[in-house]
């Protein structure tokens, strides 16, 4: 009986064990080109739209390469702390633009790919995109008026 117990108990756990810990997978938001990945949530700036997570190479391609707009590619790492500095002073920078330049953000960790192909060997690494070319580049922290320099010259006059 109390074997039977404890096997009903294990069995209604089973289900919740599969799923990835905080959010529950079926509640995580959808991002208007498809699916999250499992258990991420898209970040974006507050309220601007100006900001998004890549979610594969596709994604890059389709919403990167292919736009018509500038884009700056910010290449982070969870585990790195001059990404947790950096990574909001600059959503700050390109949600002040109002529209005029878009942000992407890469994971390494989970677009090694990509990284690769854009020749990342630290981060934080960001790039400038202009029409699917690279344009500039800087690895490392900057400070404000660095970065607004930075994407002064990537929008341009």
């Amino acid at each position: 009986m109390s074997q039977r117990l404890v096997l009903r108990r294990l069995l209604s756990l089973a289900p919740r064990a599969l799923l990835p810990p905080g959010p529950r997978a079926g509640l995580l938001p959808r991002a208007p080109h498809g699916p999250a990945a499992p258990g991420r949530a898209l970040a974006t700036a507050a309220g601007c739209g100006s900001t998004f997570n890549v979610q594969d190479g596709s994604d890059f391609q389709e919403r990167v390469v292919n736009n018509p707009k500038p884009i700056v590619v910010d290449f982070h790492a969870q585990w790195c702390g001059p990404c947790k500095i950096l990574g909001p002073r600059l959503e700050k920078m390109v949600a002040k633009q109002e529209g005029k330049v878009l942000m992407a953000k890469v994971d390494i960790d989970d677009h090694t790919d990509l990284a690769i192909e854009y020749e990342v060997s630290a981060v934080p690494t960001v790039l400038a995109m202009k029409n699917g070319d690279v344009v500039d580049k800087f690895v490392g922290i900057k400070d404000e008026d660095q970065l607004e320099a930075f994407l002064k010259k990537l929008i341009g006059p």
